[in-house]
């Protein structure tokens, strides 16, 4: 396939590219959502696994990672930190050591209402400009999107 370059004259605007408008409120929605957990001493990539224990009750670090698109030595060190923060706990397999299976504390389970009530707000302040139906549109364009071009990680930065 043959690439066409622009001459000078014609090449367009930032602004008329749909990826800039949406890296620019993706990065302002992100934004907000990072600070406002930092508040709370937690991580978007601790909320991110957090939530999706929840979901799934139990799981193991290597679903964890596959699921959210980490390594799994990067899901181990977000573990490592909930588990300093007594969230999340692990129990091992009888026989086998390096076989851990994490699910949340009641303390992690407490935490997960607060967080959510964060990232309500997030969503709130930045897409109130959008009525119901404008928000449901938008969120069926985005899975569109990212189901056409098989985007299927968890957003953890």
């Amino acid at each position: 396939m043959e690439i066409i370059v622009p001459s000078a004259k014609h090449i367009p605007e930032l602004e008329s590219h749909l990826g800039y408008w949406l890296r620019r409120v993706s990065n302002a929605v992100s934004g907000g959502f990072s600070r406002a957990l930092h508040d709370k001493q937690t991580s978007v990539a601790e909320w991110a696994l957090l939530r999706e224990l929840h979901k799934r009750g139990k799981a193991t670090s290597g679903e964890l990672a596959a699921k959210m698109g980490l390594t799994r030595g990067a899901v181990s060190k977000i573990v490592d930190k909930l588990k300093a923060k007594g969230w999340v706990q692990a129990e091992g397999k009888e026989g086998d050591s390096r076989f851990r299976v994490l699910s949340l504390t009641r303390a992690g389970s407490r935490s997960l209402p607060v967080l959510a009530k964060i990232a309500d707000r997030n969503d709130e302040s930045f897409f109130e400009c959008l009525s119901e139906s404008e928000r449901s549109i938008f969120r069926e364009l985005l899975v569109k999107i990212a189901e056409h071009n098989r985007i299927h990680d968890v957003p953890t930065d």
